[in-house]
C-alpha cells in the first residue's frame, strides 16, 4: 500500500471543482507510474492494477443537489475506480485544510486490495452475521459508516452494524447539510436481488465501506470537553429526565457542582447553557477494573474516557427536582458535568494525536514504526477553525501530528467510533501499511 491519492478544490460550480480534483488525481497517478502529467497515459485510462479501485467522495452541502451528477462524472472519468462511497457535510476536511460553508469537494483513492473491502448500503447490506460472509469469503473487521441524520433509532442501528464486524467496532459519522443528508454508495458487486437498479445516491439509513482484517486500521477519539465536577451515578430516571444523582435530587446536585443557585436566575442559566453532561455505561460508574477503570482514571486526569457520550442539558424540572438531557438515560450510568471550550478541545486533540503517534512509532510486538498511507477525520460541525480560533487550526494540528499524509473527512452532525454515537468530538482513523 502506497500513499493514497488525494485531491480537493473549491469553486462555485461543481463541474469546475471536479475538473480541478481530476487534474490533481491524474498527476498523482501519473507520478506513481513515472509518467509525465499530460502524457498519453496520464489520463485515467491506465492499467487496472495501477489505479486504486475504491474512492471516497466528500462534498459540502452547496453541491447536495448535484450528488448524482458528481458521482456519475467521477465514475465516467475514473472508470478503474469501480467502488465509491461518501457523504455531504456543512464542511469537509483535507490534509491541513478545512472548507466550511463554501462550495468544495474532495476525493481520496484508497490503495487497498479489492478483496479487503466491500461497499454497503440499504440495497447491498453487510451479512447479518459473521457466519453469513459473502460468497467470496470476505468478513468485515470494521467499517467506515455514513449515517443519515433523520434516521430513527440511529444508536441502535450503529450498534447492530458494529455487531456485523469481527471487531465489534465501526467509525465515521452523520451527514450534515442544510438540505438534509446525502450518501454515496456504489458497489461494483451490485445490489440484492429485487432491489432494482441502484443509482448510488441514497437518503436515509446507513452506508459506507467495510474493511477486512488484513488491513491495519487505528481509530482514536477526542472529546473536546473538560470535566468540571466529580463523577456521579444516576440513581433514578424517567426516560430523558434524571431525577436523582447519588440518591440526591439531581437538580440540587447539578447546581451545587456548578456553584450556582436559582435565586440568581440569570447567572444560573448562563452557567447551565455552557454546561454539558458526560454519560458513561453503568460498569464505568462503578469501581472495578478493565476499560471502565481506565476511563475513570482519564477523567481524574481532566479528560473524558472514550466510552463517554457528551450531551446537552435541555431542561430543568423544578417541581420534580430533575434535569433533562438530550439522550435516554438509565439507572447506574455515570454522570459528570463538563464544559466545552477551545482550550479544552485543543488540549484533548493534542492528547489524542500524541497517543496515536506513539502507537504508530512503537507498535506492540515490533520495533519498526508503522507507515500511514491515509487517514479519515470526522469532526463535529461545531468544531473546526471557528471553534479553535482561526481557519484550518484543527486540521493543521492533526497534520502536525501525523505528518504530511493524505487525509479526508467531513464536519458531521454526530461522530461514530466503536459502537458509540458522539457529539462535539473528533474521530481520527488511519490506514497503515502492512509490515
Amino acid at each position: 500500500m502506497g500513499l493514497f491519492p488525494l485531491a480537493h478544490a473549491t469553486h462555485p460550480q461543481w463541474a469546475v471543482a471536479a475538473a480541478l480534483v481530476l487534474a490533481q488525481l491524474r498527476a498523482q497517478l501519473a507520478a506513481r507510474r513515472g509518467v509525465e502529467p499530460g502524457g498519453a497515459s496520464a489520463r485515467a485510462g491506465t492499467a487496472e492494477a495501477e489505479v486504486p479501485s475504491l474512492g471516497l467522495l466528500y462534498f459540502t452541502d452547496h453541491f447536495s443537489a448535484h450528488a448524482q451528477d458528481m458521482l456519475d462524472h467521477f465514475m465516467a472519468e475514473l472508470p478503474e475506480v469501480t467502488d465509491w462511497a461518501g457523504t455531504v457535510g456543512v464542511g469537509i476536511a483535507a490534509t491541513g485544510v478545512e472548507y466550511i460553508d463554501e462550495p468544495a469537494l474532495a476525493v481520496m483513492l484508497l490503495d487497498v486490495p479489492a478483496d479487503q473491502y466491500r461497499v454497503f448500503s440499504g440495497v447491498a447490506p453487510l451479512p447479518a452475521a459473521l457466519a453469513q460472509a459473502s460468497p467470496s469469503g470476505f468478513v468485515a473487521a470494521t467499517a467506515l459508516v455514513h449515517a443519515d441524520p433523520s434516521t430513527s433509532d440511529l444508536p441502535e442501528l450503529l450498534a447492530e452494524l458494529a455487531q456485523r464486524t469481527a471487531s465489534g467496532a465501526v467509525f465515521g459519522g452523520v451527514s450534515s447539510g442544510r438540505q438534509g443528508g446525502v450518501q454515496l454508495a456504489h458497489s461494483s458487486r451490485g445490489a440484492m436481488r429485487g432491489q432494482g437498479a441502484a443509482t448510488g445516491v441514497f437518503r436515509g439509513g446507513l452506508s459506507g465501506v467495510a474493511f477486512g482484517a488484513a488491513l491495519g486500521i487505528v481509530t482514536r477519539v477526542t472529546q473536546g470537553c473538560t470535566p468540571i465536577a466529580p463523577q456521579r451515578t444516576i440513581t433514578e430516571t424517567d426516560r430523558h429526565l434524571v431525577l436523582t444523582l447519588d440518591h440526591q435530587p439531581a437538580l440540587g446536585v447539578l447546581l451545587a457542582d456548578l456553584g450556582v443557585n436559582l435565586d440568581e436566575p440569570q447567572a444560573a442559566m448562563a452557567r447551565l447553557r455552557s454546561t454539558l453532561v458526560g454519560l458513561s455505561p453503568p460498569s464505568d460508574a462503578q469501581a472495578g477494573s478493565g476499560p471502565g477503570l481506565a476511563a475513570g482514571l482519564a477523567r481524574r486526569r481532566g479528560q473524558l474516557g472514550g466510552d463517554v457520550r457528551v450531551r446537552h442539558v435541555i431542561g430543568l424540572d423544578p417541581q420534580r427536582e430533575g434535569v433533562a438531557v438530550a439522550d435516554a438515560v438509565a439507572v447506574g450510568e455515570g454522570w459528570v458535568s463538563c464544559e466545552r471550550n477551545p482550550e479544552a478541545a485543543r488540549a484533548d486533540l493534542m492528547r489524542m494525536c500524541a497517543e496515536l503517534r506513539e502507537d504508530l512509532e512503537s507498535p506492540e510486538g515490533t520495533d519498526a514504526p508503522r507507515r500511514v498511507c491515509g487517514a479519515v477525520y470526522v469532526s463535529c460541525a461545531g468544531r473546526g477553525g471557528p471553534h479553535f480560533g482561526h481557519p484550518h487550526a484543527e486540521l493543521q494540528w492533526v497534520r502536525r501530528a501525523l505528518g504530511d499524509v493524505p487525509l479526508i473527512g467531513w464536519f458531521a452532525g454526530g461522530e461514530v467510533a466503536g459502537q458509540q454515537l458522539y457529539g462535539y468530538s473528533g474521530v481520527l482513523t488511519v490506514f497503515v501499511a502492512p509490515h
